[in-house]
């Protein structure tokens, strides 16, 4: 299994172990949004949560209905051990090579 994340998928682990509290599809998108300046489409993350899920990386499960919602469910998304292994891994490896991106002297 590829434990190496893109750099969406970086993006929503990071979300979810920084800010775990009402981890649900709009709500992580707009922290992406904050956090990037950048508004992902609710397919793109569906389709990551849902792939990143097979692989064991976040965990999900369905809330109660609210009537706010039309009698609707909110599904929550929580960040599993082997995604913050992969998050943490990821991480190093971009870091690795800032140094090599910036400019001499800077």
């Amino acid at each position: 299994m590829r434990d190496t994340l893109g750099n969406f998928e970086h993006q929503v682990l990071q979300v979810l172990q920084q800010e775990p509290n009402d981890a649900y599809g709009l709500n992580i998108l707009k922290r992406i949004k904050a956090r990037s300046g950048k508004e992902p489409s609710v397919g793109a993350l569906y389709t990551t949560l849902d792939r990143m899920e097979k692989k064991g990386f976040v965990s999900s499960w369905w809330g109660d209905a609210t009537a706010e919602r039309g009698g609707r469910r909110k599904r929550y998304y929580k960040i599993t051990g082997q995604g913050v292994f992969a998050l943490n891994r990821t991480t190093a490896q971009v870091q690795a090579f800032v140094p090599g991106l910036l400019p001499q002297g800077a």
